[in-house]
């Protein structure tokens, strides 16, 4: 700082800004240009003290004029200009020396107030437009750790706190509204984010708490007059520092606030930002809101309910005609779309031989349907499952049944190709060379099962089961090693599930499983393997908008994810879990955090909108509405208590729904919650969903599946001119390599996995081919 004079002769030129530092009078001029900057005060010791409190890390001359015009940019002054400008001022410059002890900065600088609680700037205070440095907010973010880190006693940093609370301006009434409410917090917490004709963030926020108040003056601070991306940069690690350990149980929440009011701005401006942009904003999630007096499906969720309740009778009667007249079964997909599935529900209570369940359940239906005497089956889904339809009925005996499809084209589905391919055949070979497991999707072609099989013993899974069946697999095996397909993408999320695992500690990864522990979490990892090489771009493309959309438009939302599903949740969910916001385990820990967070915002008495993200199937829904019900039921007939509506998000593709009930055969369609009934969920309730998220009801392949395709291919039949010939489900080879049937080898993987479902330990037969695998099995 040898060359400050030097810096300082455009003093005249410059504009002077006044303002306080414990009490004396300073003044500061900042060219526009940032190529200067002087510095003067009425008393010289306090100026010099000040200079090194701005400078004392910076070492280019550069950034010290920044650094101050930064800190000048965001004070105010309590005593006029007039009464500083008749001052007679010393306007000395001095040169001055580093100091050892780090003087606190924060403390000496008020918040910037703003008049009425509104987020405008105050255009005869506020000149941060000046501000251009991208080390405007991190630089912020340094002073107020520091100058909490400088109070040692809790005391002095709650003193702070409430300082801070007392110099900002209150909002305005019409500003403290639901909308603006902050999520998570123990005490209520309003904020408010503009941005300028200049395109700087403003921010306002106020609570009904003082040391809370003091949190939001700090951060207000800290992000007002800053660009978007400066805001968006921060992150809720970055408020780590600011901890300011206040004494007593209220320390986690307290901790909680700073960064529950940070994403909550953040998701204001990124919003903003879209807007300003001329950007379509996302479609919301289909949710549920639960209150006092009942429940109220919105949005995707209102839509598809609507269809699926009130679907088209003229059609509803032209389906059930034309099936009782050729004696036709349908055996449908769950991935239907909601008038499909509406049309086919209204219609099977007339004609008994319509089904609608995941393709694991759909051959063996269709043979029911067989010897029942339909002498068609017409299938709804992609092909592999017309062709395990097909090949089950030959196996049964039912080789003169027709199987038709619902298109001419190939219904198809790229995981299910991906595993017939050489390419994954060769992934197997690997497996084939140690003690391994081939564990499989569901969802792939029988013939796949059956040649697999006989090259590494093989289980199949849903997304339901899978954590399950590797955890039970390894702690059943000793030296075990799985190799998963033909998904990539869930493979993925799979391997990043474990990894986190590890994090946790031994009683937590025994809840998930009691044979585990972090040790043994982490030996498996290197014998996990997972096909890198089957894409669907259905759910590359789904999961990561479902991430997007979760932190655009529910990161300031309750997050929760369970341990036993693979998924995009599962991340999102565990940063959540950090701030207080989001729970990852099981589907109890799911409800009990929900009914806590519920049990809460009852207690406090004060209305309140809850907003929890549903990172698990949709099946356990009904248990939740139940729950919450049972809460908010006692506040239905009393004016005295607050008003709290809980609303559930689905994360799932808006024409994604299921029954809730289990079973279409037994009539009942719908789930009763006390007096209400809940028809259809979003998503899928429980099974082999492809992911939880129900992005396959969006696939185009099954959307080929439509009720026109069903008409028409029922009305076609007999098929005696062979139009229909290029909708007849094809047959596989009847034998594998080694001259088995393909529908009994093929449909051994599925029955492990029926038996570990039951016994939720790896059937011995299953063990013994790993353990002592037989020549015969060793080659194609």
């Amino acid at each position: 700082m040898t060359n400050w004079v030097d810096l300082c002769i455009h003093f005249k030129e410059s504009p002077l800004w006044p303002f306080t530092y414990s009490s004396c009078s300073f003044f500061s001029t900042i060219p526009f240009t940032y190529s200067s900057c002087s510095f003067f005060s009425t008393n010289p010791t306090f100026a010099a003290i000040l200079i090194l409190s701005l400078f004392r890390s910076n070492s280019t001359l550069s950034t010290h004029s920044y650094y101050l015009a930064m800190a000048v940019a965001t004070v105010n002054t309590t005593v006029s200009t007039s009464f500083f400008l008749s001052t007679s001022c010393n306007r000395k410059l001095f040169t001055v020396q580093p100091l050892k002890q780090h003087l606190p900065l924060l403390k000496s600088f008020k918040c910037l107030r703003r008049r009425s609680g509104s987020i405008k700037p105050n255009p005869v205070i506020s000149c941060s437009a000046l501000i251009t440095s991208k080390l405007v907010v991190p630089s912020k973010l340094e002073y107020v750790a520091a100058e909490f880190q400088s109070l040692r006693e809790p005391k002095e940093r709650v003193k702070r706190l409430l300082k801070f609370a007392a110099e900002m301006s209150p909002m305005a009434e019409s500003s403290r509204v639901d909308s603006n409410r902050v999520m998570g917090c123990t005490s209520r917490v309003w904020v408010e984010v503009g941005i300028d004709e200049e395109g700087k963030v403003r921010v306002a926020a106020d609570s009904d708490s003082e040391i809370t108040r003091g949190f939001c003056a700090c951060l207000v601070w800290v992000l007002d007059g800053s660009k978007p991306d400066e805001v968006m940069k921060v992150s809720t690690d970055d408020l780590v520092g600011l901890n300011v350990g206040l004494p007593g149980g209220s320390g986690r929440s307290r901790v909680n606030t700073w960064h529950n009011v940070l994403v909550s701005m953040q998701k204001r401006t990124k919003q903003l930002v879209a807007q300003r942009e001329g950007k379509v904003p996302f479609e919301p999630f289909p949710s549920l809101v639960i209150t006092s007096h009942g429940i109220f499906p919105k949005g995707s969720y209102a839509e598809a309910q609507a269809k699926y309740l009130f679907p088209n009778e003229l059609k509803v009667n032209e389906l059930v005609n034309v099936l009782k007249e050729k004696n036709i079964g349908v055996v449908a997909h769950f991935y239907m779309d909601p008038e499909v599935q509406g049309i086919l529900t209204a219609a099977q209570k007339q004609w008994p031989h319509i089904h609608i369940s995941d393709s694991l359940v759909m051959a063996d239906t269709a043979v029911k349907m067989a010897k029942a005497g339909c002498q068609f089956i017409t299938v709804l889904g992609v092909d592999f499952m017309s062709e395990n339809v097909r090949a089950i009925l030959d196996q049964a005996g039912f080789s003169e049944v027709g199987v038709y499809r619902m298109s001419n084209e190939q219904i198809g589905c790229s995981l299910a190709d991906a595993a017939a391919t050489p390419t994954y055949m060769e992934y197997l070979s690997a497996a084939s060379r140690s003690t391994s497991l081939h564990v499989i999707y569901i969802n792939t072609k029988l013939e796949t099962k059956a040649f697999a099989h006989e090259l590494v013993p093989t289980i199949t899974c849903t997304s339901s089961n899978v954590v399950q069946t590797i955890l039970q697999a390894f702690a059943q095996v000793p030296d075990l090693s799985i190799w998963y397909g033909p998904d990539s993408y869930m493979g993925a999320n799979i391997k990043e599930l474990f990894q986190q695992m590890t994090k946790m500690t031994d009683e937590e990864i025994a809840t998930i499983h009691p044979e585990h522990n972090q040790d043994s979490i982490r030996s498996l990892l290197p014998r996990l393997h997972y096909f890198e090489d089957g894409t669907c771009i259905v759910h590359h493309l789904f999961g990561h908008e479902v991430v997007k959309n979760i932190k655009e438009m529910y990161c300031d939302a309750f997050l929760t994810a369970h341990l036993e599903v693979p998924g995009e949740m599962f991340s999102l969910a565990m940063e959540a879990k950090r701030r207080g916001m989001g729970v990852v385990g099981s589907t109890q820990n799911i409800l009990t955090f929900i009914k806590d967070r519920v049990q809460e915002a009852l207690d406090r008495n004060i209305n309140d909108h809850l907003q929890f993200v549903l990172g698990t199937e949709s099946g356990m829904v009904t248990s939740i509405v139940a729950t919450v019900r049972s809460l908010l039921e006692p506040a239905k007939s009393s004016s005295e208590k607050a008003k709290v509506t809980v609303e559930i998000v689905f994360p799932v593709s808006s024409d994604s729904i299921s029954e809730t009930s289990s079973s279409l055969s037994s009539g009942v369609h719908s789930a009763k919650v006390g007096d209400i009934i809940l028809p259809v969920v979003p998503g899928i309730a429980s099974g082999e969903g492809c992911s939880i998220h129900g992005g396959c009801a969006s696939c185009p392949y099954m959307k080929m599946n439509s009720l026109s395709s069903l008409l028409k291919v029922s009305h076609n039949l007999p098929d005696e001119e062979n139009i229909l010939s290029a909708y007849k489900a094809e047959r596989f080879k009847l034998q594998t390599p080694n001259g088995k049937s393909v529908a009994d080898v093929g449909c051994e993987p599925i029955l492990h996995m029926r038996n570990f479902q039951a016994t939720k330990k790896l059937p011995e037969i299953l063990v013994d081919q790993i353990l002592h695998p037989r020549e015969s099995t060793r080659s194609i």
